[in-house]
């Protein structure tokens, strides 16, 4: 069955850095755009940053040139670089895959203090 697993989040004070990981299984990981969202209490999840097979990408304004999506292909691997943390940073990252089908991780805690 398909399962995508995060890994890589905990408690940071502001200006710090994480790195979140993204292991995925049973997809053929190479031909699917990969996902970061994250959902902070009492908001929507949003979209962080996505990375299709290509490798082009896209982040949301509230991250560009803070965060960097990577993937690595022979891994079934998808990262989340996170630089510069703030306060407001402070959410659940979940990954998520899309290609013939949707699939999402559990989600990983990212806390920022201040």
């Amino acid at each position: 069955q398909v399962q995508l697993v995060e890994s890589g989040g905990g408690l940071v004070q502001a200006g710090g850095s994480l790195r979140l990981s993204c292991a995925a299984s049973g997809i053929i990981f190479s031909t699917y755009t990969m996902y970061w969202y994250r959902q902070a209490p009492g908001k929507q999840r949003e979209l962080v940053a996505a990375i299709r097979s290509g490798g082009s990408t896209n982040y949301a304004d509230s991250v560009k040139g803070r965060f960097t999506i990577s993937r690595d292909n022979a891994k079934n691997t998808v990262y989340l670089q996170m630089n510069s943390l703030k306060p407001e940073d402070t959410a659940v990252y979940y990954c998520n895959a899309r290609f013939v089908a949707i699939y999402w991780g559990q989600g990983a805690q990212v806390t920022v203090s201040s």
